[in-house]
């Protein structure tokens, strides 16, 4: 950051309430790092057993790899072969854990694999799994493989089990099922997992739940530890400029793939991780959503790399990809990558055309996976650990917890498992389990199509059609009567560029979202973005809807649209071009200049 852009930022001397809320009383018992899925699931964790915790993210909530999932909740089929039976029994045990408490985003998955050899793998596999060696390239595994993976895998689910178990078809049955398969396919196997379509969205459930369930319980997004002296943690908002010095009686540091930099920056080097790029793209191409037939198709390529095509809300998501990555780079899905998935695409599909025009969001993030030195990408664990060290933070020592490790699919266990020895620490007992506890609009959630349709019709009145009933029953859960509510307690407009949003309902979402960018509701608080559904009218009209609660003048709506079409554009192949100048310069409360464009696409760069 430029010295000018600094010194308007302090200038300012502007506050958003969260930050009030953290500078005000700037203690508390434990200190959370970060603001993904596993930070979020501890903070919760930790308000219900009424701990004073506070949370800081520097960029927003489920910002980093936690939004850039593959979007399932899997037990890890795959993870078998490297003998981490810990970890698939946990993982199986929480999907379906999840499927009950998060029913509103978390759902059974119908999944098939399709299957070109027979013994494929019948050595290199069970080699692997006895001798735990982890390197050489990835082996095909044949049906005899798959067929024996896919027993263990139901034995795993058997305790709690809320999903049926798999069915293997040979070549003549699986064509009638999928007849748009590669015709070379010899066999498939159809297993359930679960989804999530919006990991964003549990995220900020989760958060929503610790704050309204402990007043003590408080977290600030775009909130960035800086350093530390005497005085204790600084802390700084990356929105106003603002710092301020934080202490606590125990720090946590669940920053994922930016662990060993959070601990720099802590006084407390460390050399844990060692992360992996994933990249994704998602397609809006009505055929290759037909021939999904709506369940995702989950295989091995010709690499003997485990990739998926997932049908997801009206769209395709094909993914993954598995490659070291140094954090320092820009994270996004490269033309190779793409190339890739498009080959992969035609592998299972031979006769579906899918082109580059068929693409309208792309995503990558870093597994925040433990240090693999010479280790194949695909063959590291999946599981794991929590490093314990000391902090010397104003004048005392304070104990530091680092997560090495963790998935998105046992975020509640690990989040269990963290609190509970922050409760040893601080001398506490567990009183509240999460385990069997709903969470959020999970609450009551409708659990067949009847019902949600019955939900829906009982909702709908005038200015309040089914259709957008069901887009915020789908967006909230059960939480979406509250919603509601709020919408009919005053006049009420719904934008022209997408139905799918009001005027009081980004009102709402400022109020209790933490919104701090015009581009956060585009990506992480909606699934416009991931549909592919910007516009420069929606852009403009979005931020005209933000500018009032936000107290953003025209050039300040100028410096956020601008900012939108630099992430999506940069980060997410999409390109959306409006009229907005290059040399906006906005005014806040104080009449003090903000911080240029250029102020915010690098604060872009460091968070997003």
């Amino acid at each position: 950051m430029s010295d000018a852009a600094s010194s308007a930022d302090h200038a300012s001397g502007s506050s958003r309430k969260t930050t009030v809320r953290l500078r005000e009383r700037p203690h508390a018992q434990v200190l959370i790092i970060g603001g993904g899925i596993n930070g979020v699931g501890t903070f919760r964790d930790l308000a219900l057993q009424g701990v004073q915790v506070a949370l800081v993210e520097r960029g927003d909530y489920c910002q980093g790899a936690s939004g850039a999932s593959s979007h399932m909740i899997h037990g890890g089929i795959r993870y078998l072969e490297n003998g981490e039976l810990r970890l698939v029994q946990e993982a199986v045990h929480e999907r379906n854990g999840l499927i009950k408490i998060a029913p509103h985003y978390v759902k059974p998955l119908m999944t098939t694999i399709p299957i070109f050899s027979t013994f494929s793998g019948l050595l290199a596999v069970p080699l692997r799994f006895l001798t735990h060696k982890k390197q050489g390239k990835p082996k095909e595994r044949g049906a005899f493989l798959i067929k024996v993976g896919l027993t263990l895998y139901d034995w795993f689910s058997r305790a709690g089990g809320t999903v049926p178990r798999h069915q293997f078809k040979g070549r003549t049955k699986s064509l009638e099922e999928l007849p748009d398969l590669n015709p070379a396919v010899k066999y498939t196997a159809t297993y359930f997992d679960g989804s999530v379509h919006n990991p964003e969205r549990l995220t900020l459930d989760l958060l929503n739940e610790a704050e309204t369930t402990n007043s003590q319980a408080r977290a600030g997004n775009y909130l960035a530890v800086e350093g530390i002296d005497e005085s204790g943690l600084q802390l700084r908002d990356q929105l106003t400029g603002e710092e301020f010095a934080f202490t606590a009686d125990l720090v946590v540091n669940v920053t994922g793939a930016w662990v060993d930099q959070t601990d720099e920056i802590l006084g407390s080097p460390s050399r844990f991780m060692g992360g992996t790029k994933g990249s994704h793209i998602v397609l809006d191409s009505p055929e290759l959503l037909r021939a999904c037939h709506g369940r995702q198709l989950f295989f091995e390529h010709t690499d003997g790399r485990i990739v998926l095509i997932y049908p997801m809300l009206d769209r395709v998501l094909v993914g993954t990809t598995d490659i070291d990555a140094e954090i320092a780079d820009e994270i996004v899905c490269t033309d190779e990558e793409i190339t890739y998935f498009f080959d992969l695409i035609k592998h299972v599909f031979p006769a579906i055309k899918v082109t580059r025009d068929d693409i309208v969001y792309t995503f990558a993030g870093v597994r925040p996976l433990p240090r693999h030195d010479a280790t194949q990408p695909g063959f590291v664990s999946r599981d794991y650990r929590i490093e314990h060290r000391e902090l010397a933070v104003a004048g005392k020592t304070v104990p530091i917890l680092s997560l090495v490790g963790g998935k998105f699919t046992t975020f509640r266990a690990l989040s269990e498992h963290l609190t509970n020895d922050i409760l040893k620490i601080l001398g506490h007992r567990r009183t509240v389990s999460t385990a069997d506890l709903p969470i959020g609009g999970g609450k009551n959630f409708p659990l067949t199509d009847t019902d949600v349709q019955e939900w829906i019709r009982q909702h709908t009145s005038e200015g309040l059609d089914a259709a957008r009933v069901g887009v915020l029953l789908t967006r909230y859960g059960t939480r979406a009567t509250e919603v509601i509510d709020y919408l009919k307690a005053g006049e009420d407009h719904i934008l022209q560029s997408t139905p799918e949003l009001s005027l009081r309902e980004i009102d709402l979402m400022v109020q209790r979202e933490q919104i701090g960018h015009l581009v956060d509701v585009l990506i992480r608080r909606t699934s416009l973005a991931f549909r592919g559904l910007v516009t420069p009218e929606l852009l403009a009209e979005l931020g005209d809807a933000l500018s009032g609660p936000l107290g953003w003048d025209a050039a300040r709506v100028a410096q956020e649209i601008r900012l939108a079409e630099d992430v999506l554009g940069r980060l997410h192949g999409v390109q959306v071009h409006s009229s907005i100048p290059d040399n906006t310069q906005s005014q806040v409360p104080g009449g003090t200049a903000a911080p240029t464009v250029a102020h915010f696409l690098r604060t872009a760069e460091n968070t997003i």
